[in-house]
């Protein structure tokens, strides 16, 4: 074994901090006003570039120097594009602007940059403790947070190697490099952590495995594949903080002695590739990758694989054939990955937020991370909060924390006054939970007991306008259409119970479709190989155990509930309500099926009527006049009067 030289490393990485220190020390030290902007795709989607170049335009405009710095997401969608302005002059602290459009953007530099005049009606809250503004921790939506794996997304530059290294960055590397690699692997072990890619395995027992195996030469994979609707925690820190996972990725890679990892990310995320890509460079220039680590005796190199976008590549052994150059398929285990994995040798595959939080166990120590969390489900875990909710976006929350409390205390509950009805949790293979279970903890095992699982974290609000019939269609399309078709249970079974659920959302479902529901989706579950088979019919099931009533509706009464379901549903013109002849509905109906009457009132032609909903949204809230239906034999026919 070669000896550590810790005075080398120590040396090595002390040089690499003081040249990040000297060439950020200009733009720390300026006295110049500062706008970092939140530029990851979600900020890009809601315009951050016109956003950015507004600013621009308006600096220009008004004479004044300022600089504008780009970030990462920091998880608060609902907000974007988000923009924090510090300007040293006004003597206020910095500032958290939230949905800056190009015309916000102008009004700030007017009002606040050459004004003094912090307009804070569009403040969110401040980022530094104060006596003029609120913290921004003051909102629920942040002080409910407790951030591990964020903590800087959002805060640093992702481009920038030197903003990470000055923010602590790589300094876990260095402490790890210096320990022999059991120590690693126990310190892992000890602190509890759990996969996050959703099957919660333990992390230092599977390193463990692989340190231990036979074979020679190991690889350590980096499983960035994310699939699931509506997900984007791991292309989330991989555009906003990349230097965290490879750092994470050295860590594993020292301790389970390997000299190559992969990074298993799928094309569809471009931006993503792109960063991670010249944060894999930087790491390399500067001796955090590549010969001799750090000044130390390891080597590692690591690469980026691009997929295709399959989603059972999520898969492990699915993963592996995808990177040897095969379909990507599921194959049987034992041997698993970690005892023979790609290319014959042993493999450690973890996802991105597994790999993130490395480096703050080592930092800090296993009795820190398991100060939050519950006995067997450590820190934290993060969420992609989603579909009805007033603030949708990524949270970061101690694990043990309630459902209820992270729906409606840290994000804000159902809009517009309407009820909860349910959340589908674990992505497309989770399950979908009624509201007598808002009070289960979140972590791995309490979910599981309840019908849903943690998955890599998705999770879909539903209020009392979803029809859970239609849910479970829709989770069970997306499943059906992702099978690699290598099991008949998945290929074949998945394609039935797609066949059932389409008829009964039609209206055409019969007596014995619930049992056959119920069989076909326990046999999908025993028969399959794959994660994705044996978890496919969980939207079904949940779906048929806690909102039976709702099926049996379209079945018996040929009815949605929910008003969903456009074969059972129409819409009508409530002609007591429709008393000002607003025109409202006519001009936003797209195939001209709303009509004027003989007494200038509204009538839908149900002949025509595409059922799109245009006209509800479109009718003044006081008068509500278009109303929704199911079944649609019920609305009141209106003759069309004759041309």
């Amino acid at each position: 074994m070669t000896p550590i030289n810790r005075d080398s490393i120590n040396q090595t990485f002390r040089a690499v901090r003081r040249d990040a220190e000297e060439r950020l020390s200009s733009f720390k030290q300026s006295p110049l006003p500062k706008i970092y902007i939140g530029k990851s795709t979600c900020g890009l989607a809601s315009g951050a570039l016109d956003t950015e170049k507004a600013f621009e335009d308006s600096l220009k405009d008004e004479g004044i120097e300022a600089h504008i710095k780009s970030v990462g997401c920091m998880g608060h969608c609902y907000a974007e594009p988000y923009v924090i302005i510090e300007h040293p002059d006004s003597g206020f602290p910095p500032i958290f602007y939230h949905n800056v459009t190009p015309g916000k953007a102008k009004m700030l530099v007017k009002s606040f940059l050459a004004g003094g005049d912090p307009l804070f009606e569009h403040i969110l809250g401040a980022t530094q403790a104060n006596d003029m503004i609120p913290h921004i921790l003051d909102f629920p939506r942040f002080f409910r947070e407790r951030r591990t794996i964020m903590e800087r997304c959002g805060t640093i530059d992702p481009d920038s190697i030197h903003d990470y290294i000055i923010a602590g960055g790589y300094s876990s590397l260095v402490k790890a490099l210096q320990l022999e690699p059991a120590e690693i692997i126990k310190e892992i072990k000890d602190s509890g952590l759990r996969g996050r890619g959703g099957a919660g395995f333990p992390t230092g027992i599977k390193w463990e495995i692989a340190a231990h195996a036979s074979s020679k030469g190991r690889i350590v994979i980096c499983n960035a594949d994310e699939g699931d609707p509506g997900a984007y925690m791991d292309r989330t820190i991989l555009e906003s903080n990349p230097h965290q996972l490879l750092e994470g990725m050295a860590i594993c890679a020292h301790a389970i002695g390997a000299e190559k990892g992969i990074i298993y990310v799928r094309a569809e995320y471009p931006l993503a590739v792109d960063i991670i890509t010249r944060a894999i460079k930087q790491a390399e220039e500067l001796g955090f990758l590549g010969k001799n680590v750090l000044s130390s005796s390891c080597d590692l190199e690591i690469s980026l694989f691009q997929g295709s976008g399959a989603f059972v590549c999520g898969e492990e052994t699915a993963l592996i054939r995808s990177i040897e150059g095969y379909r990507g398929m599921p194959r049987h285990r034992p041997p698993y990955p970690v005892e023979r994995g790609i290319w014959g040798m042993p493999t450690v595959i973890n996802n991105v937020k597994t790999l993130a939080t490395v480096p703050a166990i080592l930092e800090n120590g296993a009795k820190w991370y398991q100060g939050s969390g519950n006995k067997d489900s450590s820190d934290t875990a993060i969420f992609s909060v989603v579909g009805n909710v007033t603030h949708p976006g990524l949270v970061e929350i101690p694990m043990g924390e309630t459902l209820r409390n992270l729906v409606f205390d840290t994000c804000g509950g159902i809009p517009d006054r309407k009820q909860f009805k349910a959340l589908q949790i674990g992505g497309p293979s989770g399950g979908c939970l009624p509201e007598e279970f808002l009070d289960t903890p979140i972590d791995f095992d309490s979910l599981q007991q309840a019908g849903a699982m943690m998955g890599s974290g998705g999770m879909v609000v539903m209020d009392e306008d979803s029809c859970m019939v239609n849910v479970a269609r829709y989770f069970l399309d997306f499943t059906q259409k992702e099978s690699c078709g290598k099991c008949t249970f998945c290929r074949i079974g998945t394609f039935q119970l797609l066949s059932v659920l389409d008829r009964i959302t039609k209206g055409e479902g019969k007596e014995g479709d619930l049992e056959q529901l119920e069989t076909l989706s326990m046999d999908i579950k025993a028969g399959s190989l794959c994660g994705l088979g044996k978890t496919a019919p969980n939207p079904v099931l949940t779906s048929l155990k806690y909102f039976r009533d709702e099926y049996e509706a379209h079945i018996r009464e040929k009815r949605c509930p929910a008003g969903m379901c456009r074969n059972l549903t129409a819409f009508y013109i409530d002609l007591a309500k429709c008393s000002r002849g607003c025109e409202a509905c006519v001009g936003s109906c797209p195939v001209d099926a709303i009509f004027t009457t003989r007494d200038r009132k509204k009538g839908v032609d149900q002949s025509l009527c595409v059922k799109c909903g245009e006209c509800r949204v479109a009718c003044p809230d006081e008068y509500s006049a278009v109303v929704k239906i199911s079944p649609p034999g019920k609305a009141p026919i209106i003759e069309r009067p004759e041309k």
